[in-house]
Parts: structure tokens; sequence; C-alpha cells
């Protein structure tokens, strides 16, 4: 059975409309957290989800306590990261990348789904859970580098049945108050993952670097994103601009959808891997 058959009516038509305005054309795609949620991390924008509290950048730096409480959820919600892995939905571009339909995907994930998948040309916007710099010195270190040292000196860690993950990986403050935080090993420092907070703008360069990638294409597929975050909404309105198709794949309201050509209110992955049936590859 293909992916196309498993489609309900009303999604395999706008599949087909998809595939019409799609068709001959260079493709870029920007994706959210709905492409990952099939892999099992979880999306805490959709429809019914629970209140958020993100951890902001200006509550990282200003205490050791806040630190300690970003650090215990960050170390649990590394272990699903590390532990989930690409799905259909990811594997699907990598191979119309692979076709020369797609030329590449701008993500606002910061899990590393679409590297694993083999998508070659790939923009991080709010960076990747896979590095960990320094704020003082600006040394990197390998994520599993630090998870081991996390592990090694919070032996209570590994006992996190009584630690509830709040959304974003939020945790009361009585979890946190014996966990000893990582510390940079070269001069001491503070150390945070390669991500953008909230409160923190994307680099320039990395902006710069997605917005080239729209203007080197002829169409642009939005798939799992609400595009709560301006820096998303900026680049279909690059996109708006230049008269480009655009094609949204999302459940619920994005704020795309008065521009789209084509909306599918479907799951990612299922489409997706629709249009890659469908698409044909680039000569």
């Amino acid at each position: 059975m293909t992916a196309t058959l498993a489609l309900n009516a009303q999604t395999a038509m706008l599949v087909e409309r998809a595939v019409e305005v799609l068709g001959g054309r260079r493709v870029a795609v920007l994706t959210g957290a709905g492409v990952s949620t099939d892999s099992g991390i979880p999306d805490y924008r959709g429809e019914g989800a629970p209140v958020r509290t993100p951890m902001t950048v200006d509550r990282f730096l200003e205490s050791d306590a806040a630190r300690r409480r970003y650090w215990v959820g960050s170390q649990l919600g590394w272990r699903a990261f590390s532990s989930a892995d690409p799905n259909s939905g990811h594997e699907a571009l990598a191979r119309l990348e692979s076709d020369g339909v797609v030329t590449g995907v701008i993500t606002q994930n910061v899990d590393g789904l679409h590297l694993r998948a083999g998508t070659r040309r790939l923009v991080e916007l709010h960076g990747t859970m896979r590095r960990i710099q320094c704020l003082r010195c600006g040394q990197i270190f390998d994520r599993r580098d630090v998870s081991a040292r996390i592990d090694a000196d919070n032996p209570w860690l590994a006992r996190d049945g009584e630690i509830v993950l709040g959304p974003d990986g939020d945790v009361t403050p009585e979890s946190v108050e014996d966990f000893v935080l990582p510390l940079c090993t070269v001069c001491g420092g503070t150390l945070k993952p390669d991500v953008v907070f909230f409160g923190e703008f994307i680099p320039a360069g990395k902006f710069k670097e997605a917005e080239q990638l729209v203007h080197a294409s002829e169409a642009l597929v939005v798939a799992g994103s609400s595009l709560v975050v301006n820096s998303g909404v900026r680049l279909v309105e690059r996109a708006r601009r230049r008269r480009m198709p655009i094609v949204v794949v999302n459940r619920g309201v994005t704020r795309a959808d008065p521009w789209a050509a084509v909306k599918i209110d479907a799951g990612t992955t299922e489409v997706l891997s629709a249009l890659s049936d469908r698409l044909p590859a680039a000569r």
C-alpha cells in the first residue's frame, strides 16, 4: 500500500493539488515541531497543549537556581531526543532533496532528526541540542559528553520517576536543589546548549542562510509549524513577496494559511511521504 492510499479522500485530493503546484519547481521546506511528533517528541504548541513556561535567556543567566532547574529538565528531555529516530516524514524530505526536488530544509527544531534522516542542506534556525557552548571562553562540547558528566555527578537522576517534566522540559524547583551543574572543563564557565532561548535573536548569518535558500527556490512548503515564532513568518513573507506558491501542511491553523496555494490539514508524516511518492525527480 502506498502512502497516498493511506490518506483519506479529502487529504488525497489536496495532495494531488499540491503536486500540481509544486511539480517542476525547486522547493524549499520550512519545518516545525509537528514534523517530529511521530518520532515521539512532543509539540507543545498544538491544539490542547498545556500552558508553556519556557526558559528565557535572562532567567537562565540570572542565577544558579534557574540554571539547575533548566539543566534537570534538559537532561531528562535529552534522553527522549537522543533515543528518537527520524520518521517517514523526515526520510521523505531527504529523498526529495536527493531527487533534486527539494533545495534544502530550514527547521525550527533542535532535535537533529533531519540530519540523521539524510538531509544535506539543512539550516537549523534555532540551533541544535547536539552542541554545548561555554559562555565565557567559547569552547564547544559534544552534548553526549556533557550528558555523561551530568549523569556521573547526579546519579539520582537515574531515579527520575518522581520528576515530572512539564512543557519545555520545565520541572518544579524542589526537584533540583541537589543538582550539580555542568561547568566548562577549560575555564569553569557557564555552559549553555547551542540553541536560541526565548529572548535571544537568531544569529544574523543563520537567518541570511535561510533567506538564501528560499531565494534559490521556486516554491515553499511549510510542514508541521503553526508559525507562532516570527522568524518562520518572516521567511514565508519573503516567499510571498516573490510570488512563490506556498503549500502548508499542518494540523490546525497557521499564520500562513491566508497566503497558501494549498493548505493540507493533516499529519506531516503521511503527507510528506505521499508527496515524495508523487513528485517526479528533477532532471
